[in-house]
């Protein structure tokens, strides 16, 4: 396999050189579409395993859980796949905690769907509202060090949240919507850091004005620690999932589609609508439409005709850019001030990244965030 410094196109899926470490085999083919396979064969049973497989996890969790109120913790974003997946878990006869965390940005979207999906299936919720003005000076603090790691924070105060809420509750198992099939092609330079408190901790030094007291967290090892005591499971690795037909399903429960994968949130929409394309030259389309490629939910051919099409419609960009400076409290001068910073990325600031890399261990890291 060889790298390129000239533009490129995978001949399999979509993703080109816009990641600056792609690269391809001979065939055209790149390092994201071998990886699919990898985990596919890794992670997804066959057809003729996987509901064996299946019935044996769903076995175990019962027994296990039999005294309990609850059998497991359901992470539900009120996306397509977490949503699908509470229907599921109902369908298997477990009794699931879900487990939502509020960062301020639901749609009003989002916020029906999930009222909507636990009430159709009577299911108990915890929600975690975090401290306002604490998260959004850490937002805005990695705006200002200029990563294109922006949605760090949520996604690491997700996984503390159902961490803590499974200590809490003595419940080891977490159930989540991920899945190979449809998040398998996401570049490590288009977000790095998830679990690196250390990273999230000097950005917030550097650039806050808040301390973090309330912000839910857990340290790399911490959860290494963890990963022993419980048990983080993708189900719906274990059943034919479609996104496609999962859509299809989910209307009966309530939910209410909407374009875009993760656009459950204002935030998050406008990030990889606006700032990510605009700033940093990456279209996160990219990659979920290859893993939606690679698993046959499109064609390759459908994949790059939606490409060329505007993926944030004028009048909804500009309606999410009044809410994003609205509540960032900043002016259109201040937020063009913001994207014309200097483009930086991890391992610029204290992380784990950088301290591997200072001891020419970058290899053993990756190997350690593998078997994590």
């Amino acid at each position: 396999m060889n790298n390129t410094s000239e533009y490129q196109i995978c001949t399999r899926c979509v993703m080109d050189t816009s990641d600056q470490e792609i690269f391809f085999d001979r065939k055209g083919i790149c390092n994201h579409c071998h990886e699919y396979d990898f985990r596919i064969k890794r992670y997804v049973p066959d057809k003729e395993n996987a509901k064996s497989a299946l019935n044996s996890i769903l076995d175990k969790i019962k027994k296990d859980q039999s005294n309990k109120k609850y059998d497991c913790i359901l992470g539900l974003s009120g996306g397509v796949d977490s949503s699908f997946l509470a229907v599921k878990l109902k369908e298997f006869g477990l009794r699931p905690l879900a487990v939502h965390l509020d960062n301020g940005w639901n749609t009003e979207i989002s916020t029906k769907n999930v009222e909507n999906v636990i009430k159709k299936l009577n299911i108990d919720i915890f929600t975690h509202v975090l401290d306002w003005n604490e998260f959004k000076d850490l937002q805005m603090s990695f705006l200002k060090a200029s990563t294109p790691d922006i949605e760090i924070p949520t996604d690491h105060a997700i996984t503390a949240v159902l961490l803590k809420t499974a200590e809490r509750l003595k419940i080891p198992y977490i159930l989540t919507g991920g899945n190979v099939k449809t998040e398998c092609h996401l570049p490590r330079t288009w977000s790095s850091g998830h679990h690196d408190w250390n990273y999230i901790r000097s950005v917030n030094r550097i650039f806050g004005k808040t301390d973090l007291k309330n912000f839910p967290h857990f340290t790399f090892f911490g959860l290494l620690k963890k990963r022993f005591s419980q048990n983080w499971i993708n189900l719906l690795n274990y059943i034919d999932y479609s996104p496609k037909t999962a859509k299809k399903v989910l209307p009966e429960y309530g939910w209410q589609n909407y374009d875009g994968k993760h656009y459950e949130s204002v935030f998050t929409r406008f990030y990889q609508g606006y700032i990510l394309p605009q700033k940093f030259g990456y279209d996160k389309r990219r990659c979920h439409l290859s893993s939606l490629v690679c698993s046959s939910e499109i064609t390759r051919d459908i994949a790059l005709e939606e490409l060329k099409k505007s993926g944030y419609p004028e009048e909804l960009l500009r309606e999410d850019k009044q809410i994003f400076l609205k509540k960032f409290e900043i002016t259109e001068n201040e937020f063009a001030q913001l994207m014309n910073l200097p483009i930086k990325s991890i391992i610029d600031y204290n992380s784990q990244e950088k301290l591997f890399r200072m001891f020419g261990l970058n290899k053993f890291w990756q190997l350690i965030r593998k078997i994590v």
